[in-house]
């Protein structure tokens, strides 16, 4: 019979007689000691559960059941809960999964989730659970944790309050090596706030709302602000590429093109889960990874070991709806997997299945359709035509995942979708080709998101190839430009038009069909960039080498209104025309007064620098810049007023527009003032100057035995020459003076 404890005897138990010292058993202890993280990591430990006794129980693990599946699968037979002697559960559970990634998802997503509103889950790993709680690793007596003292911190917004009370812009610039913020001074020189040598590797960006200013590293991502730019975040994603913000800034996405590797002694933030992953989505408020994914279109190995280079994929590759709820990931030509914040759960736990769809885009605002009470966030998508079945463009609600309105294309080759900014408009630009497919023009299909049953209006005026368009911001005007020359890289870029369109005057509150204002003909420009509040846009050429022009326009212009335009809501007219050779980028500063276009040193070497122009185009600031790199105006977060304040503003507008034209005239003046005293003061040092080197030039002549005043000695010695006889000579100098002057014509 094999031995028991029971059965053994007290000499066996006499430690006494026998070294354990002398005895290696590391070779056995090796070969025979159960390896935790192979064996266990299938494994994770429930606590929080509700205490039950044995009837109870089944009902329990059926209801845990429904939640625990929601990240892999498990059933009744893989969850063990103990029972205690007086006959109820100890609160406590351990399941086992069919795979270590989902028992780690588990702990993931799991971990704090409410179980109902008594209880809330905690979900560990088992090999977490032997490692750190085995005997020795907690101490038995409770210590108080050391709580450190309240210090206040920075006002994250403190930006907005502009010290001059002249509600300036701020903005970053890259050049060089350097990276600085800056106050925007109009005409003067830019007031410097901070300026670092290498604050970046790569390039700087802020995030949506201005809060924070974003440098990328080799390490990872970090994230400053307050008032004195220090280091708020940081996230280590090892060779980081592209990082973008959701809208409201409770979320970040790092993307590298590189797989995370964990290193054998782990990773300060990142996990053995996040091995081999592209993407990382961060929760920016805790500095934690909230769930990793691995690129979809990973570049595979040829038959000769030839690593081919990976399509491009769009950025972001994670799209956000715009109160920041769901972040949604389009699989290529299959389906759009949309997640709920904050624990990256699959909604429904399915994906969306549309064969072939190439594109979405989510409504960049929280849209009210009429007659809808329920809350809904919406996006577009568009599939192209798959045999016989036509291109389809869907908009569809989530959380219920039904499509509100949809509207089949033919001929189609290819769309863009376009929002507009407050998601009241969907505009659809359809490129269709003839039957031959040797010509190509578009129409606009406009989606009225906000009335009821979802409309769409056709514009089909354009004979042309649109390639750029864009909505007014917070209006219902919008600009395209076409071209009538095949869309693709030539040697000289083609000739384009630009053409405006708006609304007609509808009664009420109503919006009338969009109809043609203008077209302007045989342009270069290629670019459209609208003021952030509306009425003003700058159409540009940009990336041209023959053309840089930049022409300002007010759709609102309050001149006589022509005739023909009687029955729209707009008054175009053109302000002014600029140039900036090499210009590579245009922006507008978020309060809609002043463009900034620069010349960067990533595109070109030619006339690196900046520009800046008032909204009607009047250059006030011209700096090159060597090594310039980058530009970013500073985003400001929405108003707090409400549209009927916003609206009291507008109206009184002219009463606010005296009380700082006054500020602007004693500003200029007081900085005349200043440059007369500065003047003043640095003819008075150099007056001071100059007295002190004459006194001290005066002592060293004194000192050598030279005359005092040099000049005055000479003078003497040129009035003492006399002639070598002794007699003094004299001069005579004949002058010509003309008296009378005539003129005579001789035949």
């Amino acid at each position: 019979m094999a031995p028991s404890y029971e059965t053994l005897r007290d000499e066996n138990l006499d430690e006494e007689d026998f070294d354990y010292d002398e005895v290696d058993v590391s070779d056995l202890k090796e070969k025979y000691e159960v390896q935790l993280e192979q064996g266990y990591d299938t494994f994770v430990v429930i606590d929080g559960l509700p205490e039950v006794t044995e009837e109870q129980k089944p009902k329990l693990v059926k209801f845990l059941l429904k939640k625990l599946n929601t990240v892999g699968k498990t059933s009744e037979d893989a969850i063990f809960m103990p029972f205690g002697d007086h006959g109820k559960s100890l609160r406590f559970a351990f399941v086992e999964y069919s795979s270590p990634a989902e028992a780690a998802a588990a702990v993931r997503q799991l971990d704090y989730s409410p179980l109902d509103k008594k209880h809330t889950l905690r979900v560990n790993k088992m090999t977490d659970i032997d490692r750190y709680g085995r005997e020795g690793r907690i101490d038995e007596e409770y210590t108080p944790p050391h709580i450190e003292p309240f210090q206040e911190k920075e006002h994250l917004r403190s930006f907005m309050a502009d010290p001059t009370g002249r509600g300036r812009d701020q903005f970053v610039m890259y050049r060089g090596d350097t990276v600085g913020v800056f106050w925007n001074n109009e005409k003067d020189q830019p007031e410097n706030i901070v300026d670092r040598p290498h604050w970046t590797e790569t390039f700087v960006q802020w995030s949506p709302l201005g809060t924070y200013l974003t440098s990328v590293h080799q390490q990872g991502v970090q994230l400053w602000g307050g008032a004195s730019w220090t280091r708020m975040r940081r996230f280590a994603h090892p060779f980081v590429n592209l990082v973008a913000f959701s809208p409201n800034e409770n979320y970040l996405v790092t993307w590298s093109n590189r797989p995370i590797s964990i290193p054998d002694e782990g990773h300060p933030q990142l996990s053995i889960d996040d091995d081999g992953k592209n993407y990382v989505i961060w929760d920016i408020e805790t500095n934690k990874p909230i769930r990793s994914f691995a690129q979809q279109d990973t570049p595979a190995a040829g038959p000769d070991g030839e690593v081919k280079k990976p399509a491009k994929f769009p950025w972001p590759a994670f799209k956000w709806s715009a109160d920041d709820k769901y972040v949604a990931r389009l699989n290529q030509g299959t389906s759009i997997s949309v997640y709920e914040l904050p624990n990256m759960n699959l909604l429904d736990k399915t994906t969306i299945k549309l064969d072939g769809v190439v594109d979405f885009d989510w409504a960049p605002a929280t849209v009210k359709r009429d007659g809808v009470k329920e809350y809904e966030q919406l996006f577009c998508f568009w599939t192209p035509e798959i045999g016989s079945n036509p291109a389809r463009v869907g908009l569809m609600s989530i959380p219920s995942k039904q499509v509100v309105r949809s509207l089949n294309l033919f001929s189609v080759s290819d769309a863009k979708l376009h929002w507009q900014s407050e998601g009241a408009y969907l505009c659809v630009k359809v490129d269709r080709h003839s039957k031959s497919k040797k010509s190509q023009a578009t129409t606009l299909e406009i989606f009225r998101v906000k009335e009821k049953g979802v409309p769409v209006e056709v514009v089909d005026t354009i004979k042309d190839t649109v390639i750029n368009f864009a909505w007014e911001p917070k209006g219902d005007r919008f600009v395209t430009i076409t071209t009538t020359e095949p869309v693709g890289a030539t040697a000289v870029p083609p000739k384009t038009s630009v053409a405006f369109f708006c609304p007609e005057k509808a009664k009420g509150n109503a919006v009338g069909n969009f109809k043609h204002l203008r077209t302007l003909e045989k342009k270069n420009s290629n670019a459209i960039y609208w003021s952030p509040k509306g009425r003003f846009v700058v159409v540009a050429t940009v990336h041209n080498t023959q053309s840089s022009d930049l022409d300002f326009y007010d759709l609102d212009f309050e001149g006589e209104k022509p005739e023909s335009d009687k029955d729209l809501t707009a008054n175009l007219q053109l302000m002014n025309t600029a140039d900036h050779y090499g210009v590579t980028d245009v922006e507008w500063d978020p309060s809609g007064r002043y463009v900034a276009t620069w010349a960067s040193a990533w595109k070109h070497a030619m006339e690196n620098g900046y520009h800046i122009y008032d909204f009607r185009g009047e250059q006030l600031r011209e700096e090159p810049i060597e090594k310039f790199k980058q530009w970013a105006w500073r985003p400001r977060p929405p108003t707090l007023l409400s549209k009927e304040e916003q609206k009291q503003i507008r109206k009184n507008l002219r009463e606010f527009s005296r009380v700082f034209e006054q500020e602007d005239a004693e500003r200029i003046s007081s900085a005349d003032v200043a440059v007369v005293q500065e003047r003043r003061r640095l003819l008075e040092d150099w007056y001071n100057w100059r007295e002190v080197v004459e006194e001290e030039i005066a002592e060293e002549r004194a000192e050598l035995g030279l005359p005092a005043d040099p000049i005055e000695e000479l003078l003497k010695a040129k009035a003492a020459e006399v002639a070598p006889n002794g007699e003094e000579q004299v001069i005579e100098e004949i002058m010509e003076e003309v008296l009378e002057e005539t003129e005579e014509i001789v035949n």
